[in-house]
Formats: structure tokens, C-alpha cells, sequence
């Protein structure tokens, strides 16, 4: 198994933390991975992005220009890594605040309305949660419950109180897709 990632957005939709829960579940799960995060130069609002691979053989580069998957938040986003997708790969967009659609037509597409779910589970935070739960569901290249294990190391005791929230934010993303 090899997945290629960017999960690419804006500073404060979470994409940086997406990417890390990511690489932190596939370590959990005895896989080789790399996170390579980018960010503009405003942590809010700024462009950010990072790279992820998950690999059951060593990783030789964390440096992803070709992808299996792409991850837009928002819509520049989609505009520089929609061509980044490797011909049969998946794109996941996050429909919510991205009002276009695809070009391509050689890859899978997935629209999740990050920002609708998260909102009717009460918490905008977790709009990065419903949209892995999504890209979980359709790659299966990690288990929920290894995410939610790295989230709760993350997160630290102080806020497990916060996992039940962010389990269903896994499970509507999932959901929303199938």
C-alpha cells in the first residue's frame, strides 16, 4: 500500500492537523509515513498545506508531487492541486465553501459539505474531522480508532472530552460519501 496526500486550505480549517493525525494513526498502525506541513505566512487565514505518505515499505522522500489523493478546503486549493492527482486517484472537496466543480475526469471525485455537517453536530472545528472521515472511508489506508488515538495524544487528557464530538465528526464524513 502506498497513499500520496496533500490536504491543502486556509490557516485555521485545520489541514495541517488533519495531515498529522494522518501520518500519527499510519505509525500506530506499524506503516512508514512522513507529514511535511507548508503554511503561508499568516498561521489564520494563510494558505496552508502539507504532505502525507503511508506506505508499507520505507518512504524515500516526504516531498508529494504527484498524488494519489488531494484533500482542497477551499477553492485556491483546488485551483493548484486539482492537477496533482495521479490519473485514477481521488479528490475530495469540500463543498461547503467551494462553489466549483472538478475538470478532471480521469479520477474519482468526492463533494463533502464540511461546514453543513459540522455545524449541525454544533462545533465548526471539526470540519477537518468530517472531511478525513471521508477520505478514511473511501481509502481506508488507516482505521478511525487509530485517528481518534492520535487525536486524544494530541489533544491530551485535558480535552478527551472532546473525542465523542470528533469520532461523529469521523462517522458523518463517512456517511456523507456513501
Amino acid at each position: 500500500m502506498l497513499e500520496q496526500n496533500i490536504f491543502a486550505g486556509f490557516g485555521g480549517q485545520g489541514v495541517l492537523l488533519m495531515g498529522k493525525l494522518l501520518a500519527e494513526a499510519g505509525m500506530f498502525e506499524g506503516r512508514e509515513v512522513t507529514w511535511l506541513p507548508s503554511y503561508g505566512p499568516e498561521m489564520r487565514g494563510g494558505t496552508a498545506n502539507c504532505s502525507v505518505v503511508i506506505s508499507d515499505e520505507p518512504v524515500a522522500s516526504p516531498i508529494v508531487t504527484r498524488a494519489t489523493t488531494v484533500v482542497a478546503m477551499n477553492e485556491p486549493s483546488l485551483d493548484k492541486f486539482e492537477s496533482c492527482v495521479l490519473p485514477g486517484g481521488k479528490l475530495f472537496i469540500n463543498s461547503s465553501i467551494i462553489g466549483k466543480k472538478a475538470t478532471r475526469t480521469d479520477i474519482d471525485v468526492y463533494y463533502v459539505p464540511c461546514n453543513e455537517i459540522a455545524d449541525e453536530l454544533g462545533n465548526s472545528k471539526v470540519i477537518n474531522l468530517v472531511m478525513l472521515g471521508a477520505y478514511i472511508a473511501k481509502t481506508k489506508c488507516v482505521e478511525f480508532e487509530s485517528v481518534l488515538d492520535a487525536l486524544l495524544e494530541t489533544l491530551g487528557e485535558r480535552k478527551a472530552h472532546l473525542i465523542p464530538l470528533n469520532r461523529e465528526a469521523l462517522n458523518k464524513g463517512a456517511a456523507s460519501i456513501e
